[in-house]
């Protein structure tokens, strides 16, 4: 049984859809979440390893094709666009994808696109989709969903209960749907230490310490670990002796 996700900020379409994958007898697809829009959409991803996610691409604030820049190309699922853009709007992105699927989905056409899952080892490129740069990076609150500027964080972090961002008030930290991996190499985020990212504009102070190892002191006063590993990478880049 094949696993799936749907994600489409239209609750009528998504229900539509969850429908017809029910209905239908080609694959046996499970249906295990559905998201209205890419944040919630992350979190599902990352927590459910689905196999197969159905995407709508027009989504407010963060759009299908921004949410396939936040995975991690190496864990990703199959996608299959559900759009309502036509067949010149999407020939920009048509060989990328696993397939696509044009609003109001015909059944038939659907059927078709399942065939294909169930024939397929196709591994999708989405790389040409996935390399432009990040320009909100989605994170979670209490009670909020919070979308930063990646010039807003000064560190990124991970440890055993997830990803976490530090702004520019020392205080505020955020959950973060994203790995450090996706952060590192959309924004300008560098890499100090294994579990630890910093955004170089925001870095007051270099403190070397004891055994080759350093610390980094941020413009609000957070704190950074340096490791051996990436400290001469460091001092390289700012020109360091």
């Amino acid at each position: 049984m094949l696993k799936a996700i749907v994600i489409d900020d239209e609750q009528y379409a998504r229900e539509e859809l969850i429908t017809l994958l029910s209905e239908q007898d080609e694959v046996d697809i499970d249906v295990i979440a559905s998201c209205s829009n890419a944040i919630e959409g992350l979190k599902k991803v990352n927590q459910l390893k689905p196999d197969l996610i159905f995407l709508d691409i027009q989504m407010p604030q963060i759009s299908g094709i921004e949410m396939l820049a936040m995975l991690d190309i190496e864990t990703m699922p199959k996608v299959i666009f559900v759009t309502a853009f036509d067949d010149y709007a999407l020939q920009a992105f048509e060989d990328n994808a696993f397939d696509y699927i044009l609003k109001p989905i015909e059944p038939c056409r659907l059927i078709k696109t399942l065939n294909r899952v169930k024939c397929s080892n196709k591994v999708d490129d989405l790389k040409p989709l996935m390399e432009q740069p990040l320009e909100l990076i989605p994170c979670a609150g209490f009670n909020r969903y919070v979308l930063l500027k990646p010039s807003e964080i000064e560190i990124a972090y991970s440890d055993q209960s997830g990803v976490h961002i530090i702004c520019d008030q020392k205080d505020n930290i955020n959950s973060c749907s994203l790995s450090l991996k996706v952060l590192e190499e959309r924004t300008q985020l560098l890499r100090c230490h294994r579990q630890y990212l910093i955004n170089p504009k925001a870095i007051r102070e270099i403190r070397l310490l004891d055994n080759s190892l350093a610390e980094i002191i941020t413009s609000s006063g957070a704190i950074a670990p340096v490791s051996r590993r990436y400290l001469k990478m460091l001092k390289d880049k700012f020109q360091l002796s």
